[in-house]
């Protein structure tokens, strides 16, 4: 057989005998998806949190009466290599809680001198004399102090905003009782008992609060803090019992309800001739509310008045002993609460935890979580929730939560009920119809949080996320 191979024969285009691709499209129907949507996650906080209702936009959470007051962290300001404390952040102290006078709080803080401290430095040593405060502006100190046999036991981690010494302000034969060493260089603060006493003599209304305080130990308390319920046990015979009553806080704290809201608008045109086969305002109004929804689990992380972050009581706040989240580290978080039923933490808090795990041959328990087969510790889920912030530093933060009314512990606020509800807790309302045929639509969404008791939650700050073991 032979080939013509002509130049003419070579170029000629091979007749089409059937109906091409391109063509036959425009006689079919195109599967479609519905929108699709990067920011949804899977809201781990938003689903596990009982919700209690919130009865007219606010709730009240009452407490026994407690004396342990001014627990918090200190803030300071910083002018170049300068740190200076904040005056009225010395409230935050025990001794000073209460006290507004600024003009003797500056003066207070005028008093404190700057010290700078170095990695594997010793600050103050146990059982040698105390004799002033140490604010802690920048870095990590760790407490330790003998065991009953012989032994170094390893108290505390402190950092940022902690303190020590307190006792040493009004105590003149206070004696440490640990040993504190810094762990990285930093910069505190310290105020020494002299200058104190010069500041409070100075000061006649600084002198009548420290007296005051000074009558708050003799008030008869458990070991939270809290008003003691006399009783008697134990006892023989016909002896006096003691009366009692549980004294309540005169001023609780209440919660007020948050909202998060937009206002969504949709051209008739686009709902009237393109609503087919998906219904436009639907997809719209979906996914309005999935973003609301992302919008109010990042408030319940970050807001501060209700956020976890900015409300974790400062006792149940501790740092990791070496800096990435070690298994220790979750004992020691699990340990202060009963009842903890999940612990809430970045995706890449959970892989340093993996890490961690791995390179001391232990593997995480697994645990079903509503269908879901989770990473666990002591049977204790750990929970992603990637609203938790990372640091430029690459730290992070791990929390542990105890949940429900009936518990004690954490819970989430709505109200329901409201008018043109379209989910509980968050209404759809029409607004009407512009000059510009657009139909607008305001969808609100109501919430809050709160801590019922102060152990109810627990965090494990300035986590390390980015340090892989050798």
């Amino acid at each position: 057989m032979t080939v013509d191979s002509s130049p003419d024969a070579r170029l000629e285009t091979p007749r089409q005998s059937s109906l091409g691709t391109a063509a036959a499209r425009n006689l079919t129907h195109t599967t479609k998806s519905a929108p699709q949507m990067q920011e949804i996650s899977s809201r781990w906080l938003l689903r596990m949190l009982p919700w209690v209702e919130a009865t007219g936009g606010v709730y009240r959470v009452n407490r026994r009466l407690t004396y342990t007051v001014g627990d918090g962290r200190v803030e300071f300001i910083q002018s170049g290599a300068d740190v200076r404390v904040i005056p009225r952040e010395l409230g935050e102290l025990a001794l000073l809680r209460g006290f507004d006078d600024v003009e003797v709080l500056t003066a207070i803080a005028d008093r404190c001198v700057q010290r700078d401290f170095a990695v594997g430095e010793t600050l103050v040593e146990r059982g040698a004399p105390a004799d002033r405060l140490y604010l802690i502006a920048h870095g990590r100190i760790s407490q330790t102090s003998v065991g009953g046999y012989g032994d170094e036991l390893a108290l505390d981690v402190l950092g940022d905003g902690d303190r020590f010494g307190d006792e040493a302000l009004l105590d003149e034969d206070a004696r440490w009782e640990h040993t504190a060493v810094a762990e990285t260089s930093g910069t505190l603060l310290t105020l020494s008992r002299a200058d104190f006493a010069a500041a409070v003599a100075a000061a006649p209304n600084l002198r009548e609060h420290v007296e005051r305080f000074a009558s708050l130990p003799h008030q008869r308390q458990n070991h939270k803090g809290e008003a003691e319920i006399a009783m008697s046990a134990g006892h023989h015979g016909e002896q006096e019992l003691p009366g009692a009553f549980v004294d309540y806080e005169s001023k609780p704290r209440e919660y007020e309800l948050s909202v998060a809201q937009t206002i969504l608008r949709v051209h008739t045109r686009v709902a009237d001739l393109y609503n087919g086969p998906m219904n436009q305002t639907k997809e719209q109004l979906r996914l309005t509310i999935e973003a609301l929804r992302e919008r109010q689990e990042y408030e319940l992380i970050h807001n501060r008045d209700f956020g976890l972050l900015h409300n974790v009581d400062f006792k149940q706040r501790i740092q990791p002993r070496t800096g990435p989240p070690t298994p220790d580290d979750l004992d020691e978080l699990l340990c202060r609460r009963r009842g903890s039923r999940f612990y809430l933490a970045h995706p890449k808090a959970i892989a340093a935890i993996g890490r961690e795990l791995n390179a001391r041959g232990l593997r995480p328990d697994q645990v079903e979580v509503e269908g879901e087969l989770v990473q666990a510790w002591r049977g204790v889920p750990i929970l992603p929730c990637d609203k938790i912030p990372i640091s430029q530093e690459k730290t992070s933060s791990i929390f542990i939560m105890r949940t429900g009314a009936d518990d004690q512990g954490l819970i989430g606020l709505r109200q329901t009920g409201l008018p043109d509800e379209y989910e509980p807790g968050l209404s759809v309302r029409f607004m009407g119809l512009d000059e510009k045929a657009i139909t607008s639509y305001l969808v609100s969404t109501y919430y809050s949080a709160a801590i019922l008791v102060p152990d109810a939650v627990g965090v494990l700050e300035n986590v390390q996320v980015a340090r892989w073991p050798r």
